[in-house]
């Protein structure tokens, strides 16, 4: 390895082969990277170019698509709370519809009630000036036997004062017997 290294050393013919500015190689080293840098430009960088662009445009398309969903998202989100404040618009509508209804059947039920129980009192009333009619009716009738009774009673005797007392005394107690 010393050997290596001693021939290496600065001014032996190895060193200067090694160190030495040779225009042929500068010339070929350079051919040689203008080739490769035309295979990768050829070979790598159009292809990687092209790919990237599709993949440019592809993410551009799902951008806008995105964007696209987003937008129809927020459209479906307005309809949707538009279409909600109506449905709770149409609701309360139709509670209060509901309520009136009730309300209107509710006075109907107490009008209906309200004539039934008139009709009621009225038939009521009707019944009892037709008993009171009754009883006055058979009062007279009790009565005009009762006058009969006595009348023809009194026909058949001549009054004196013990004969009338007797005779009232006798009326009494037959009306009272008869109650």
């Amino acid at each position: 390895m010393l050997n290596f290294i001693s021939e290496a050393a600065p001014g032996s013919a190895w060193y200067n082969s090694l160190v030495s500015i040779d225009p042929g190689t500068i010339i070929f080293t350079l051919i040689n990277t203008l080739i490769i840098f035309l295979i990768f430009k050829i070979f790598l960088f159009k292809p990687v170019g092209k790919i990237l662009d599709k993949r440019k445009e592809m993410a551009a398309a799902e951008i806008s698509e995105a964007k696209k969903a987003k937008e129809a998202a927020e459209k479906a989100e307005k309809e949707y709370t538009e279409r909600l404040a109506e449905a709770k618009t149409e609701a309360a509508e139709i509670v209060k519809q509901a309520t009136l209804r009730a309300q209107k059947r509710e006075e109907e039920i107490v009008a209906e009630a309200n004539q039934k129980a008139a009709d009621i009192r009225a038939k009521a009333e009707e019944n009892i000036e037709r008993d009171k009619q009754r009883a006055i009716n058979e009062i007279k009738d009790e009565i005009s036997e009762l006058v009969i009774m006595a009348a023809s009673k009194v026909a058949q005797k001549e009054i004196s004062a013990k004969d009338n007392e007797e005779l009232i005394s006798a009326f009494l107690s037959e009306v009272g017997a008869a109650e």
